[in-house]
């Protein structure tokens, strides 16, 4: 567009236009996840090897409770993927790094809980669905 002077404005960046689409509210789930894994794995051992389907069932139970929160906040118009990982705490530590180049919409959220016995990383994924 020229303005007074017959010069172009240059245009505004992509990433400072706002989108007509509806972006999902990742701080309500960031908040949600901190206090799930929490509450869920604070006093949670590392099983004995005969116990380990314990394991199984606290990444399923974590997955479904935060993919079942993402569709409480946001319905419908995502694509929602959670990745829940517990792995024994030997003092290796833990750290979950994502670079993702999406539409301005699409959201990750992380969380890393640990204990003296156990590391968990969940990663939750809101897709928009066009």
């Amino acid at each position: 567009m020229a303005n007074a002077s017959g010069l172009r404005s240059p245009p505004t960046p992509r990433s400072e236009v706002s989108s007509p689409r509806p972006k999902f509210d990742s701080e309500l789930l960031k908040a949600y996840m901190k206090k799930l894994l929490s509450t869920t794995l604070s006093s949670s051992v590392w099983p004995e090897p005969k116990d380990r389907d314990r394991v199984k069932s606290w990444m399923k139970e974590i997955g479904d409770r935060v993919k079942d929160r993402m569709l409480e906040i946001q319905p419908k118009g995502f694509k929602y993927v959670v990745l829940t990982q517990i792995n024994e705490n030997l003092g290796q530590g833990g750290r979950a790094d994502m670079v993702c180049h999406w539409e301005d919409t699409d959201t990750v959220e992380q969380e890393v809980f640990a204990n003296d016995s156990l590391i968990c990383i969940c990663i939750a994924l809101a897709i928009r669905t066009f």
